[in-house]
C-alpha cells in the first residue's frame, strides 16, 4: 500500500522551494506571536489555551493541512503529469494512500512541532497544555489530510475551496457557533486534547467516543473516496 518511489516524488513536489517558504512562515509566525505574549503576559495558562487554540489549532493546523494535503496530488492533475504517473504499473489506491502518508508527515510536522514549541515557550506544559495540543495538532493533521487531498481529487479549485474551509468553517464557525462546532475537526480533536490535558482549562463540545468515531471515519471514507475519484480520471484518460 506505500511506494516510496511516488512518496519520493511527492516530498519533491510538496517541499520545493515556494511551497516550503509557506509551510514555514505560519510555524515561524506563530513562535513570533507567542514569543510576544509571553513576553508581555508571562507564564499564564489561559492565555496559553487561547493562543494554541485560537490560533496554532484553528488556523495554521488547517492550513497547512491545505497546502499539503492538496499539494500531493492536485498540481499533478492540473498540469496533466499525472497521467504519466497512472501510466505505470502502481495500483491507484496505493497512490492514494502513499500520498495520503506523505500528505500526513508534512502536515504533523509543520503543525504539530510548532505547537508543541509554542506551548513550551507560553507556560512551560503546565497542566500539560502543550502536550495536549499537541497530541490534538497530530489527531487533526490525520483527517485534515484525507479531506484536502481529496478536494485536490475532486476540483481544480482545492486550494480556495481549502482556504475556505479551513479559514470559514474551522477558525470562525468552529469556534463560534454552537451548532457548528460538532461538525468541526478542529472540535474533535479538542476532545482528544481536553483528555490529554489536566484541569478544565481545555474544553470540546464533542464527547471523545464520538470525537474518535468521527475522526476515523471521516478519514477512511475521505481516503477510500479520493481512491475512487482517481481511478475514475484513470478510466477517463484511457478513454
Amino acid at each position: 500500500m506505500y511506494d516510496p518511489t511516488v512518496a519520493r516524488l511527492t516530498y519533491r513536489a510538496l517541499l520545493g522551494r515556494r511551497r516550503a517558504l509557506i509551510l514555514f512562515a505560519l510555524p515561524v509566525l506563530l513562535v513570533v506571536i507567542v514569543g510576544a505574549v509571553r513576553g508581555f503576559s508571562g507564564a499564564d495558562d489561559q492565555v496559553a489555551v487561547d493562543v494554541l487554540g485560537g490560533f496554532a489549532l484553528a488556523t495554521m493546523v488547517p492550513i497547512i493541512g491545505v497546502i499539503a494535503g492538496t499539494g500531493a496530488i492536485g498540481p499533478e492533475i492540473d498540469d496533466g503529469s499525472v497521467v504519466y504517473l497512472l501510466s505505470k504499473p502502481v495500483k491507484r489506491p496505493t497512490i492514494i494512500f502513499t500520498k495520503l502518508i506523505v500528505a500526513i508527515a508534512v502536515t504533523m510536522a509543520f503543525s504539530a512541532i510548532p505547537t508543541f514549541i509554542a506551548g513550551m515557550i507560553l507556560n512551560g506544559n503546565g497542566q500539560q497544555i502543550a502536550v495536549a495540543y499537541t497530541v490534538a495538532a497530530l489527531v487533526a493533521s490525520i483527517t485534515y489530510a484525507a479531506i484536502f487531498l481529496l478536494l485536490g481529487t475532486v476540483t481544480r479549485h482545492a486550494v480556495v475551496f481549502g482556504l475556505v474551509y479551513a479559514l470559514v468553517w474551522e477558525a470562525l464557525f468552529g469556534s463560534l457557533v454552537a451548532g457548528a462546532r460538532t461538525l468541526s475537526v478542529q472540535q474533535w480533536s479538542l476532545a482528544v486534547a481536553q483528555k490529554v490535558g489536566e484541569g478544565d482549562l481545555i474544553t470540546s463540545d464533542v464527547g471523545l467516543p464520538t470525537a474518535t468515531a468521527l475522526l476515523i471515519a471521516v478519514t477512511a471514507v475521505a481516503t477510500w473516496y479520493a481512491g475512487q475519484k482517481l481511478r475514475s480520471l484513470t478510466l477517463a484518460g484511457e478513454e
